[in-house]
Formats: C-alpha cells, structure tokens, sequence
C-alpha cells in the first residue's frame, strides 16, 4: 500500500473516532447514541474496505477464455464451428430482399426444363427446384466441387454475366446418357481427369438448352438473351464479380432413372439489376396501389371540365419604367401583321396557333396546326413557372 493511501486510512479512522466521541457525548445528554455511532463506525470500515479493494489489481481473463471470446478456442476449430466475434467477423449469411417474382420464373423454368431435356436426351428427365437463396459471390466460388463444369454466360440486354455450374456427378450422368451408356443405379467412379473437347462441346449444347428455358421463363417479364460466353473448369477462371458481392443461387436437381445430380444457376444482383422493379412483384401485371374505377370517374370528369383558352395577337417586353409613364391616349405599336398567325394559349400552356376571321358578328379563329401536348412534369412545370420573369403584354 503507498503512502497516500496510508494517510488516507488514517485520515478516516481519525473521523470515525471523532463522529465516535461526538456522539458517545450526545448519548450521554439524550440516550441511543451508542447505537448510531456504532453504524456510522461500521459504514466508514466497509468504505475503507472498498477503497483498499478498488485500488487492489482486477482479476485478469485466462488464455483460454480470451480464445472463447474471440472464437479461436481449439475445440470449436476442429469441430468446424465459429462462435465469439469471429463467427461475426467470417459469417457469409446475407439477407437481402425477396424477389417473389423470381422463384415463379424459376419454377416456370422447371416446368419448361421438364420437357426440353426429356426431349433432348430421349429418356425420362426429372427436374425439381431445391433452393433459392443468396450467397456471397467468394463463397460460392470456393465452395464448387471439383471436377466441375462451369458456364459463364451473358445476359445481353442487361450487360453482365451468370454462372451456370454442373456438378461431376450430372456431368458424368449426362455424358453417359448421350454417349450411349448403359442405365444403371450404382455410382458413377471418377476419374478425375480434364474434361475432353468433345465432353465440354457435349455439356455446352445441355448448358444451351437450359438457357433457352430460362430465355422463355423470363421472357414474360422481361426480354432477355442468355449467350455462353465460355466454358471453364477451374473455378477461378469464372470470376465475374467481386467475391464479397451477394449473389442469387438456383439449385436444380436433375434424375434420370438413378443417375443425375446438381445444376445450379448463378446471377449476381448486377445481372438482375435492370428489372429488379420487376422481380419485386407478387404475381405478373401487379400495380400496387391503383384504382382502375377511380381513374375512370377521374378521365371522365377532366374530359367534360372547361378550360379557358385566350387568343395572342402579340407580346413584347418593355421596361418598366416606361409602363409606369403611359398614359390615357397613348399609342402602343405592335410588330403584327394581318396575315400572321394568332397563339392560343390555355394558362401559359401554348396549345395550336391559328389564323384571325370572322364568322356573322363574331370574331373566330381557325386552328392551322395540331394540338400540341404537353410533356412537361408537374415538378418541372412548378419550377418552370417559379423561374419565369415577369413580362407585360
């Protein structure tokens, strides 16, 4: 303990033998000081009791548990799991918005996949939608097993690309089918060897049709074309995106008898960016928020409402200062010719232009060009019109 802390205590037991004998007198005059100075003698001990612990060294955390709150304990590591602020750290689980739209276009796909590829192969073709979910594009790409078949195509009306990835499992499956194998239940072995010229030629015209079903799925929404841009088998050689970019994972599965095995489809939320005003519908034509009787009543009202329309036989500017000094009987000259046409304009709106007449007593006008619509907001009409100066006609 140092000196100052020493001086500390004996500073407070110095008082507490004052408030001690202060109230041991006033007991003494009135009676019950005892007890009180008894507590106010144990309140300044357990004070002091305090200090000396707070000023005393705080238990410091083991290794062990510095492991555990960070999530790098041995245990978890070898069980494969994270905890502590690693597993917030390495989380790939992303949440992002659902596209209800999607998951019926895809379910479409599958539908049309059904008997595209029943037809391709001449066999019976089961094709069933596991999962649609979203992945980070790095996870995804580290978590392909290999060998594997991987197409990188282009979605050319919307400028970007997607992954189409045939597990070795299908792979073999469908090289066996086209190229005349035998049907049979057990497990195709692999061999593990790269893929031939004409094994990738052979997936590619799958890869082909599986796109021009996904082409016919969209195409109610959307018009798009799927072109194979490559085929690839190493998975780093498909990188179209950032790794930490999220993504939406399709996962096909594809029987054929007692052989098949996974088909997954992969576009980035770039790819679907043009028509994600679309992927958020609930069902096709879906117009949240519109009455279709209220907007009748409202043409039909607007189309029976008047609207002044005014006639300009002309318009010039001219300063103020010489406005303010006419007078009664003073002559303004307009540069207006009889043969020149006349505006009409509704508000300061100019509708058509026409030419000045006269039909019995009354003076009429001839329109001698089409209605003129307007194709100016209502936002920019106001800030059109704030902006206007001011002019005399």
């Amino acid at each position: 303990m140092s000196d100052a802390d020493k001086g500390g205590n004996a500073e407070q037991e110095s008082l507490a033998d004052e408030w001690g004998a202060a109230l041991s007198e006033q007991g003494a005059e009135g009676g019950g000081g005892d007890n009180m100075a008894a507590e106010w003698a144990t309140m300044l001990d357990s004070q002091t009791n305090f200090d000396e612990v707070e000023s005393g060294v705080d238990r410091l955390l083991t290794q062990d548990e510095i492991d555990s709150m960070l999530g790098f304990s041995v245990g978890e590591m070898g069980a494969g799991g994270r905890a502590g602020i690693r597993a917030i750290v390495d989380s790939g689980t992303i949440s992002y918005e659902r596209l209800p739209m999607l998951e019926i276009i895809f379910e479409r796909m599958v539908r049309h996949l059904s008997t595209s590829l029943r037809n391709f192969f001449n066999d019976n073709v089961e094709v069933t939608l596991d999962a649609i979910r979203s992945v980070r594009f790095g996870d995804y790409v580290n978590s392909i097993p290999l060998p594997a078949m991987i197409a990188v195509f282009k979605a050319e009306e919307w400028d970007n690309f997607g992954l189409v990835t045939v597990e070795s499992n299908l792979t073999y499956a469908v090289l066996d089918t086209m190229l005349g194998g035998k049907r049979s239940s057990t497990a195709i072995r692999h061999d593990g060897r790269p893929f031939t010229t004409i094994e990738m030629n052979l997936l590619k015209r799958m890869i082909g049709v599986v796109l021009t079903d996904a082409e016919t799925a969209f195409k109610p929404l959307a018009g798009v074309t799927f072109k194979v841009d490559r085929i690839e088998t190493n998975p780093r050689f498909a990188t179209i995106s950032r790794p930490a970019n999220a993504a939406i994972r399709v996962d096909l599965r594809l029987d054929m008898e007692g052989r098949g095995g996974s088909l997954q489809v992969l576009l980035p939320y770039a790819t679907i960016e043009p028509v994600r005003e679309l992927l958020l519908e609930s069902f096709m034509g879906e117009k949240i928020g519109r009455d279709p009787i209220w907007e009748s009543h409202l043409a039909t009202e607007i189309y029976q409402s008047s609207a002044p329309i005014e006639a300009v036989l002309h318009q010039e500017r001219m300063p103020l200062s010489r406005i303010m000094k006419l007078d009664v009987g003073d002559t303004l000259i307009f540069d207006a010719r009889p043969d020149r046409f006349v505006t009409l304009r509704c508000g300061d709106f100019c509708v058509t232009e026409g030419r000045v007449g006269r039909v019995d007593d009354k003076i009429a006008i001839q329109t001698v060009a089409p209605i003129r619509r307007s194709k100016t907001t209502m936002s920019s009409f106001d800030v059109a019109s704030s902006q206007r100066p001011g002019a005399a006609r």
